[in-house]
């Protein structure tokens, strides 16, 4: 502490204190400060909490905009990016930002992978669902701002590369079925966002057709035709669709499974049935949407998002917690996440409308408590699947903010 200053003010009288490595003029300050003022924003509800927390993923450097995935421990992620992009940039209006990372990630793109961790290595490109997520960032971006033209002069290409390389298949066995539904898989590798791997390999492994891969191509081809008009891909979209709906849903359980492998098939009540209700393009009707939702309302929603596991399942954990292994057995399996319940309410309110308002603005409101519990002024990677729904991880993680911004633009529609 190099000393102090005193001063004596009347009320209503305000000083501006300026320290520096260079002389200033003093004439200068007061407007310096209203412009410091100005830029920030403040942290004086629980909107601008959150607003504000967006702004801290984003970085700048050398040329590149990239979010960074959550602090204080992440880098940035190709999955985490597209899921988190339009939350943070286009609900705050700021398409600008929007696109100035989706040309970084575009540079990125190696055949139909986007890196999953850093940038261009092979070991990081294990990612199966970033390339579909890159179509529904778009599609976001559109629906924000109306502007289809950007995305087919800058994007159309790399549309069009990942729907191809799919077709053909790529690295890690992913590839396309004779049915039209996508494969993906290897030994002791995990390539969906369920990726948490210990010494005796993946917890949650899901080789085969994960459901909300399958959800997320159907979505990306009927995506792409409606940017080009191609029939052949329209044809395609509607074979995904009928394989789709004999694969993976069943009339008896009123669910979809999650994961098919050839005859086998993950019955486990997990979120990712959930983005085959809440994407543009949905495979389902009314009545199966409805279905899947209530199913997930009963075991898997809770106040902070929604479980990955439903509790009456025996691999349930309830508790984030103990050393690296036991954390990451519990990663996948019941640990809450907040993202997902983004489009669980997307889902829902798109069944519901205006009827679901009330509902889904409770659940929103009701993380204006987490603002002082873990991370000042923002929100945590991962909540516990059992009350009190701790929250645990990362202290700020982009998703978990951005999909809560876009919950409110989506209540603030209705």
């Amino acid at each position: 502490v190099p000393g102090y200053f005193e001063f004596d003010i009347e009320k209503g009288e305000s000083v501006i204190f300026s320290a520096g490595l260079t002389e200033a003029d003093p004439k200068t300050r007061e407007r310096a400060f209203a412009k410091e003022i100005a830029r920030r924003i403040p942290r004086s509800n629980f909107e601008n909490c959150l607003k504000n927390s967006a702004s801290q993923f984003i970085r700048r450097r050398n040329g590149d905009t990239r979010i960074i995935a959550g602090y204080p421990w992440f880098g940035w992620w190709g999955r985490d990016t597209f899921i988190a992009a339009p939350g943070l940039t286009l609900a705050n209006g700021d398409s600008e930002t929007f696109l100035e990372i989706m040309d970084t990630m575009s540079k990125d793109l190696k055949g139909p992978l986007f890196p999953n961790v850093g940038s261009g290595t092979y070991t990081n490109m294990n990612s199966m669902d970033a390339p579909l997520w890159f179509f529904w960032s778009l599609q976001q971006y559109i629906q924000f701002t109306g502007d289809s033209k950007t995305v087919k002069k800058r994007y159309l290409d790399k549309l069009k590369g990942i729907i191809d390389g799919y077709r053909a298949g790529t690295d890690f066995n992913i590839h396309m079925l004779d049915n039209g539904l996508i494969y993906g898989g290897e030994e002791g590798i995990c390539l969906t966002w369920m990726d948490a791997v210990t010494p005796d390999g993946p917890v949650t492994p899901r080789t085969g057709c994960p459901v909300e891969i399958q959800a997320l191509w159907y979505n990306a081809l009927c995506f792409y035709h409606k940017l080009t008009g191609d029939q052949e891909i329209a044809e395609l979209a509607e074979k995904v669709k009928s394989s789709f709906e004999a694969e993976f849903w069943d009339e008896e359980k009123g669910y979809l499974a999650d994961v098919v492998q050839g005859n086998e098939k993950d019955w486990s009540i997990r979120p990712n049935m959930v983005f085959a209700t809440s994407l543009p393009y949905t495979m389902l009707s009314e009545g199966q949407n409805d279905q899947i939702l209530e199913l997930a309302k009963s075991n898997l929603l809770t106040t902070r998002g929604l479980r990955t596991l439903a509790p009456d399942d025996p691999a349930y954990k309830g508790y984030y917690f103990g050393d690296q292994i036991s954390r990451d057995q519990a990663y996948h399996n019941g640990t809450v996440w907040v993202w997902p319940m983004g489009h669980f309410v997307e889902g829902y309110i798109k069944l519901h409308g205006k009827s679901a308002k009330n509902f889904i603005g409770k659940i929103i409101k009701g993380f204006d408590g987490v603002m002082t519990q873990y991370g000042v002024g923002t929100v945590a990677e991962i909540f516990d699947g059992d009350p009190p729904h701790r929250p645990k991880g990362a202290v700020s993680q982009a998703w978990s903010v951005a999909e809560l911004l876009r919950m409110m633009e989506l209540v603030k529609s209705l």
